[in-house]
C-alpha cells in the first residue's frame, strides 16, 4: 500500500501504527505486577465506582502519574492524549484557554462554557469574560482529572452539559504517606527551557491518628514569554503564580462509616503588561496591554455517612463556595476608557461567586443475580456575577444572580455481571435576577425549568467483547449574559450606525439530543503471559436546536429607529463523529492510542461549525525497565487540515512529537527521589491548532525533580 495516496497525517498514522504493532510483538513480559492500562482505571464521576472500559459512556481519567510525566502548564497540555477533548482560545496563555469537548466550547462565544460542567472537589466552577479563558486553577494542585463526554453527564452535574463534564480532584495526604509512616515532606522543583519557566513546590502530609490526616501544599511558578517554532515570541505568555491547598479528613463512628473532609485551595496569578485579549489572535493588537490578576478560590466541606447496617442509606452532603475573579488595570490604551464599547479598556473587576449544597444518597437494592443501585440527589446553588469598571456597570457584561434547584435520580442495574442499564432523570429549576443596572436597561426576573432524561446500556457478549449505547436529552437555560446584555448604537462610517442591542428576554432553552453506540474489546495474555490489550470505540450524533448566538445588527443611516435583541435563537446544528481509545500494556512495553474525528453542520448555512476540532490522533509508545525503575516514552500527534465556517478556526495539517523519561529509584542514596524529563515538540515545528488563535509553543525541554522524606 502506497502511503503517498493518503493525506500526510493519515500516511504518518499508518506508518506509526505499524511501528507500534512491530514493537509490541516481541515484548516479553517479566515478573512483576499485572498491567494497568488507562481503560482499566476507576471512574468515580459517572455514578458508583466503575472501571472505565465497563462504563457505557465515553470517559477518560488522568491520574497523578500522567500529570507527573506531562508536567502540564495549561489545560491544552493536560488533554494532549485524551480523545475528543482539547483547549480552545490561546495556545499557551494560562488565562486564555477554555474547554472544548466534541466541538462544544469556545472562549469567543459568550456562555459557550456553560455547555460543559466543570467541578473542583465536587464544587461547580464557571467563568466567562470577553476574550478571556474559563479556568485558572493551578494544575499542580490536582491528582486526578475525569472527563465524561456527552450530555449523559447532565444527570449528575446539571442540565445543559451538552459537551460533557470535567472533574478535578485535589491531592490528599494519603497520596504521600507510605505504609507504616505518619508524616511525609515532599519537595519538588522544575524547569522549562521555552520561556525560562521555573517551578517549585512543597507538600506536608501527616496522619497524627488512625482517624485523621492533613495536607498542606504551596506551589510557585514563573515564566517569560514563550516562542513558537520560528523563534517568534507568543505575546502575553509571561506569568507569575502562587497556589496553595489545605485539606483535612476525619473518619468517625464504627469502622469509619462516617467521614468529614474540608478542602480549601487558591490559585493566584499575575500577568503584568500582558495582552488584554488573552485569547489572542488578530484582535489582540487592537486592545493593547494591561496588568491582569486572576484569583481562583474553592472551598468544599463534605460529610459522608455509610450506614453500614442499612443498605438503603449511603448519604453524602457537600457544602461549597467558589470565587473566580479577574482584575485588570494599567491599560496601555487606557486613554480611550469611556462608557460604551471602549469600557473594556477601563480598570475593571470581573468575578463569579458561587455557594451551595449538594446532598446525595445511594441505595443498594441488589438481590439475586441483580446488582442494583439507585442514586438520588438535590443540589441548591446561588451564583453572583460581578462585572464593573471605573466607569460603572458594563452593559455588555451584566451583573446579576442565578439561583438553581436541581433534583435528580440515576439507577444502575446489572444483571448477572453481563447486562447493565443506567436510566437517569434530572430537573433543574432556575431563577435569574438582574442587577439594578441591568434592570434599568430592560432586564427583568426570569424563571425556567430544564429536564434531562437518559438511558445507557452495556451488554457483555463474552469475556472479550461488549457493546454499549445511550440516549440522552438535555436542555440549557439561558445565562445572565444572554438574557441581559445590551449595547448602544455603534458607528459604522460617515452617517451610518449599527442599531442598538436590547435585552434578550424571549430566548428559548437550547436543546440537545444525543445517541451513542460503541463496543469494547479487552484481552489478557494477548502476546505474552501477562500483557493486556483494551480498546473502546464510540460513535455519536448530537442534534442541537434553539442554539443561542449573537444577533447580527443591521447598519442603517444615523437617526433611523430600530433595534435588535442582543442574543437570539438560531437554527439547529448537527454534530457527529467517532472516538477510539486503546491501550496495550506488558511488563516491558506499553502503547496507547487516542483518536477523534468530529464533524458538524450548521442547519441554516450547511457549513462546518466554527468550534469543530480537526481530525486527530495521538500515539504513544513506551519502554519500561522495571529493574531500573525507568520508563521511556514517545508520543506522536497528528492533526488533519480543516475548513470551518470561520477563517479563525480553519487550519492546515501538522504533526508533533514528544519524548518523556521517568525515573523513580527506590533504594540507596537516591531512594525517595523521582525525576521526570521530556522534550515537547521535539522537531520544533511551527503550527497552529485550528481551535486556538496563536501559533503553538516551539521545542521545550522540561525537567522536574522531587524528593520525599517520610517518618
Amino acid at each position: 500500500m502506497s502511503t503517498g495516496l493518503l493525506p500526510a497525517p493519515r500516511a504518518r498514522l499508518f506508518l506509526s501504527t505499524a511501528a507500534i504493532l512491530a514493537c509490541t510483538g516481541p515484548a516479553a513480559a517479566q515478573d512483576g505486577e499485572g498491567p494497568i492500562t488507562l481503560l482499566a482505571r476507576l471512574i468515580f464521576g459517572a455514578g458508583t465506582e466503575r472501571v472505565a472500559i465497563d462504563t457505557p459512556q465515553a470517559v477518560t481519567v488522568i491520574e497523578q502519574e500522567d500529570l507527573d510525566r506531562e508536567q502540564p502548564l495549561t489545560i491544552g497540555d493536560l488533554f494532549a492524549s485524551v480523545p475528543g477533548v482539547q483547549a480552545a482560545g490561546a495556545s499557551a496563555r494560562i488565562a486564555g484557554q477554555a474547554f472544548n469537548i466534541r466541538g462544544i466550547g469556545n472562549t469567543e462565544q459568550t456562555a459557550s462554557e456553560a455547555r460543559i460542567a466543570v467541578t473542583v472537589d465536587g464544587a461547580p466552577k464557571f467563568f466567562e469574560q470577553y476574550r478571556m479563558g474559563s479556568f485558572f486553577g493551578d494544575l499542580e494542585l490536582f491528582k486526578r482529572v475525569e472527563v465524561l463526554r456527552g450530555p449523559a453527564s447532565s444527570t449528575l452535574y446539571g442540565s445543559g452539559a451538552i459537551g460533557g463534564a470535567v472533574n478535578f480532584t485535589t491531592k490528599d495526604a494519603s497520596d504521600f504517606l507510605a505504609p507504616g509512616k505518619t508524616t511525609a515532606l515532599r519537595f519538588k522543583t522544575g524547569y522549562d527551557s521555552n520561556g525560562n519557566g521555573k517551578r517549585a513546590g512543597v507538600i506536608y502530609a501527616t496522619r497524627p491518628t488512625e482517624n485523621a490526616e492533613f495536607l498542606g501544599a504551596l506551589n510557585w511558578s514563573t515564566g517569560q514569554d514563550q516562542q513558537d517554532g520560528d523563534g517568534t515570541d507568543i505575546a502575553g505568555t509571561a506569568y507569575d503564580r502562587w497556589s496553595g491547598l489545605a485539606k483535612g479528613s476525619f473518619s468517625l463512628g464504627d469502622e469509619g462509616e462516617q467521614s468529614l473532609s474540608l478542602s480549601v485551595s487558591r490559585s493566584d496569578s499575575d500577568l503584568d503588561d500582558t495582552i488584554v485579549a488573552q485569547t489572542g489572535g488578530a484582535a489582540a493588537a487592537g486592545f493593547g496591554t494591561a496588568d491582569l490578576h486572576t484569583l481562583d478560590d474553592t472551598l468544599t466541606l463534605t460529610y459522608r455517612h455509610g450506614f453500614a447496617a442499612n443498605p438503603l442509606l449511603d448519604v453524602t452532603a457537600t457544602a461549597f463556595w467558589t470565587d473566580t475573579e479577574v482584575k485588570k488595570d494599567n491599560f496601555s490604551f487606557g486613554f480611550l476608557c469611556a462608557p460604551g464599547q471602549t469600557q473594556v479598556l477601563c480598570e475593571s473587576d470581573f468575578a463569579y461567586r458561587t455557594k451551595g449544597v449538594k446532598i446525595e444518597n445511594t441505595s443498594d437494592l441488589s438481590s439475586g443475580v441483580w446488582e442494583n443501585y439507585v442514586t438520588t440527589g438535590l443540589q441548591l446553588s446561588e451564583q453572583e456575577r460581578v462585572a464593573t469598571s471605573s466607569q460603572g456597570a458594563l452593559a455588555f457584561h451584566p451583573e446579576g444572580t442565578d439561583r438553581r434547584l436541581g433534583l435528580y435520580a440515576q439507577g444502575e442495574f446489572t444483571w448477572n455481571d453481563r447486562l447493565t442499564l443506567i436510566p437517569g432523570l434530572r430537573i433543574d429549576m432556575g431563577d435569574i435576577t438582574p442587577s439594578d443596572a441591568a434592570a434599568a436597561a430592560g432586564g427583568r426576573d426570569q424563571s425556567e425549568t430544564s429536564v434531562s432524561p437518559k438511558l445507557a446500556a452495556m451488554y457483555r457478549i463474552d469475556d472479550s467483547w461488549s457493546i454499549f449505547g445511550s440516549l440522552a436529552r438535555t436542555e440549557r437555560m439561558p445565562t445572565l449574559d444572554e438574557l441581559y446584555s445590551t449595547e448602544g448604537p455603534a458607528s459604522r462610517g460617515p452617517g451610518l450606525i449599527a442599531v442598538p442591542r436590547t435585552a434578550s428576554l424571549d430566548l428559548e432553552k437550547e436543546e440537545a439530543e444525543t445517541i451513542e453506540l460503541g463496543f469494547t474489546f479487552q484481552r489478557d495474555g494477548l502476546i505474552s503471559g501477562d500483557d493486556s490489550l483494551k480498546l473502546k470505540a464510540t460513535a455519536f450524533r448530537n442534534d442541537v436546536t434553539n442554539l443561542i448566538a449573537t444577533t447580527d445588527r443591521p447598519i442603517v443611516p444615523v437617526g433611523t429607529p430600530g433595534s435588535v435583541a442582543y442574543y437570539s435563537n438560531v437554527d439547529e446544528a448537527e454534530i457527529w463523529g467517532a472516538e477510539l481509545e486503546a491501550a496495550y500494556d506488558a511488563e516491558a512495553w506499553f502503547a496507547q492510542l487516542a483518536y477523534s474525528n468530529v464533524h458538524s453542520r450548521d442547519g441554516e448555512t450547511g457549513l462546518t461549525l466554527a468550534d469543530t476540532p480537526a481530525e486527530n490522533v495521538a500515539i504513544t509508545l513506551g519502554r519500561k525497565l522495571p529493574a531500573r525503575n525507568l520508563t521511556l516514552a514517545w508520543r506522536a500527534s497528528y492533526f488533519d487540515a480543516i475548513t470551518t465556517s470561520s477563517a479563525a478556526t480553519s487550519a492546515g495539517s501538522y504533526d508533533t512529537h514528544d519524548v518523556f523519561l521517568t525515573w523513580t529509584p527506590e533504594d540507596g542514596a537516591l531512594g525517595g527521589f523521582s525525576l521526570n524529563a521530556g522534550i515537547d515538540n521535539l522537531f520544533d515545528a511551527t503550527y497552529r491548532n485550528n481551535l486556538v488563535q496563536d501559533n503553538a509553543t516551539g521545542r521545550s525541554f522540561h525537567i522536574s525533580l522531587a524528593k520525599t522524606l517520610d517518618w
